[in-house]
């Protein structure tokens, strides 16, 4: 019983926590490294701003009230990046699957929020 206390909930943050860390590592990258090669955007405070909303929407994303918003915002931008990769004729495969792994994670710690629930007249 106690084993089913730890390990639920540990195995429900798990994937939330992985995607975390790849949008923190990418914001912070965004932020601190502004001249990495081959970027579409060249501007250093777009990079910047793009940093900080990335790092806005992850804490957005880990906390339970707001995970809808996070989760929006990820995937909304994954979704760009992934269109820019498919129009630069680079692999996108990897960018689709955080998509969809941000998605799932949140459906695991809320599953509710993705229920459609209908209206009674």
């Amino acid at each position: 019983m106690i084993i089913h206390k730890i390990i639920k909930p540990t195995l429900i943050w798990l994937p939330s926590i992985m995607m975390s860390m790849i949008f923190i590592q990418n914001g912070l990258g965004k932020i601190f490294q502004i001249n990495q090669p081959e970027k579409i955007i060249e501007n250093e405070a777009i990079l910047i701003v793009v940093g900080i909303i990335l790092i806005f929407a992850t804490i957005l994303f880990l906390i339970n009230k707001t995970i809808l918003w996070g989760t929006s915002l990820l995937a909304l931008y994954m979704t760009c990046i992934s269109i820019i990769h498919i129009l630069k004729e680079k692999p996108f495969e990897v960018v689709a699957m955080i998509v969809l792994g941000t998605i799932f994670s949140a459906f695991l710690r809320k599953p509710k929020i993705f229920h459609q629930t209908r209206i009674e007249e």
